[in-house]
């Protein structure tokens, strides 16, 4: 056999082995029901689960020193039996405040106001377009990784607008378009938790981490603002890691493109320049957010700001950071409105009110699984078997022996193997969240570090699971440059991505938290002292 038989031998087998991959994730992911039905059936096994648990008196010793709010008088936890005339008259009683009540749910509606005005505005895809066009030829691929990151403030803009561009901008550059289309994807994906900016995905994971850290501190308070300092780091680490994965290792891989292997007729490659409108928007935007930081700082900054906390005169618990929302409400409101003045997409207030009404009717899906994923917290935390997993998970790591930093290489891996299957992060968070959060601030872990260390093992795999929501969309925009394009040619494409991310991404979050001893938010300790 000649050498080049050899090697489509050995090409054959490398994509036998990732069809065979990609065929078990999408077998577990097709065995999933429904991310709302699986948060309603988790609500009826937690009410059976207790029942039988309660009739096996399931208990355990509650580490909690004497005197602390929620302990039992004999320091021990027991299961609440929900199958009961007790457990029926407060499930009945309690199923619509469950709903209203729920952290995530008005937090995000408020945020998604906002963010919506900007988005229909036009404004967002204008700054991601001047910034991905603007950039230099040497700068384009870490500019591309950039944007990618930073559209994640509105969910669609990165999957519809930047990666189909990315793709024409390498093109035009005489550079493979599926390099740039890898480049963005990773940007978009594969960075979903990091940004400069608070979205809307912030108080929605927020939400989850409170209530679940409710469960052995009632008192506990987790804001949108928890992880913001590690994630402003890790927009630009993952940028300079995309960057470098695109032009080291997928670029060469790829080759030099070939228009022959197209599956339409490209033509020339012409991208959409922002017009003058579009330019004068942005400026009017820029200098509206400007001012708009400008009066922010002076409200918090001195120590006479309005907005410090009125008792202790710190920012750590002040009104800025509960109110959190309302401002990236008005960030992105006032300037997503200006631009929409000055370019014409805004010109009266049924337009501003239609922007935010096409938003909201777009989180019908929310809604629903927020009902049901409230019930399932509400549940679980009143049936107190979320305190009996934690404590009893926590034991065991005690008597295993993992409980230092170390725990987290594992806790991350574990949710990135866990999204190849279940694409969503706020489904994945509702459902580990209270499980793992009350287990790991038992061992002594802040609830923030927790959800830190979540979202990197919920962003990395998203490059190459088929569950992902946009897989579809990415694969139909490749395949347009290569007619023969597969899901395992697509997959194969994105694992380095991947595999350098969570390597990467796990050792800065690792220094960044446990060497350098940094806060991963603004007021956020690392540390968490159970029953202190």
């Amino acid at each position: 056999m000649s050498a080049p038989d050899n090697a489509n031998v050995a090409a054959d087998g490398k994509r036998g082995w990732f069809t065979r991959f990609l065929d078990t994730v999408e077998f577990l992911g097709n065995l999933l029901p429904h991310p709302v039905t699986l948060f309603a059936m988790f609500a009826v096994a937690v009410v059976l689960g207790s029942g039988i648990a309660a009739y096996f008196d399931v208990s355990a010793i509650d580490p909690r020193p004497e005197g602390t709010a929620g302990r039992a008088a004999d320091g021990v936890i027991r299961v609440v039996n929900l199958v009961s005339v007790d457990g029926l008259q407060r499930i009945v009683s309690n199923l619509v405040t469950n709903f209203t009540s729920f952290p995530p749910l008005g937090v995000v509606l408020v945020a998604l106001l906002g963010v919506s005005i900007a988005e229909h505005s036009g404004l967002i895809s204008a700054a991601m377009r001047g910034l991905v066009m603007g950039a230099s030829k040497r700068m384009v691929t870490v500019t591309i990784v950039f944007a990618g990151i930073i559209s994640n403030t509105a969910s669609e803009l990165g999957y519809v607008v930047l990666i189909p561009m990315a793709a024409v901008i390498f093109h035009s550059l005489g550079r493979h378009p599926l390099a740039g289309l890898a480049a963005a994807f990773a940007g978009v994906s594969g960075g979903y938790s990091a940004n400069l900016f608070i979205g809307t995905v912030d108080p929605l994971l927020a939400g989850f981490t409170q209530s679940a850290a409710n469960l052995i501190d009632p008192n506990y308070t987790v804001g949108p603002e928890a992880n913001w300092f590690f994630m402003i780091i890790s927009t630009f680490f993952i940028a300079g890691l995309g960057a470098f994965v695109t032009e080291k290792i997928v670029e060469p891989k790829l080759g030099k493109y070939d228009v022959s292997e197209a599956a339409i007729d490209l033509g020339k490659p012409e991208l959409e320049k922002l017009s003058t409108e579009e330019k004068r928007g942005l400026k009017a935007a820029g200098l509206a957010f400007l001012a708009l930081g400008i009066l922010l700082a002076l409200s918090v900054v001195p120590q006479w700001g309005p907005l410090r906390h009125p008792e202790t005169g710190l920012v750590a618990g002040s009104p800025f950071l509960k109110g959190i929302v309302v401002f990236i409400f008005i960030t992105f409101a006032i300037p997503g409105y200006i631009y929409g003045r000055v370019v014409g997409t805004m010109k009266t207030d049924r337009d501003v009110i239609n922007a935010m009404a096409k938003s909201i009717s777009s989180m019908g899906l929310y809604i629903v699984l927020v009902f049901f994923a409230a019930q399932f917290v509400a549940f679980f935390g009143w049936s107190n078997l979320g305190s009996i997993l934690a404590v009893n998970g926590a034991t065991l790591l005690q008597d295993i022996g993992l409980t230092g930093p170390g725990l987290f290489f594992f806790f991350i891996g574990m949710c990135a193997l866990v999204n190849l299957s279940l694409g969503s992060a706020s489904a994945q968070w509702a459902i580990f969240a209270p499980i793992f959060v009350p287990m790991l601030m038992i061992v002594g872990y802040s609830p923030e570090v927790i959800q830190a260390a979540y979202r990197i093992g919920d962003s990395v795999t998203n490059l190459i699971t088929p569950m992902m929501s946009y897989f579809g969309l990415i694969l139909a925009v490749a395949a347009r440059y290569k007619k023969d394009l597969g899901i395992g040619t697509l997959i194969a494409t994105m694992l380095p991505y991947t595999l350098v991310f969570f390597v990467g991404w796990t050792l800065l979050f690792y220094v960044w938290v446990f060497v350098l001893g940094l806060p991963v938010g603004p007021g956020s300790p690392t540390y968490y002292q159970f029953g202190g």
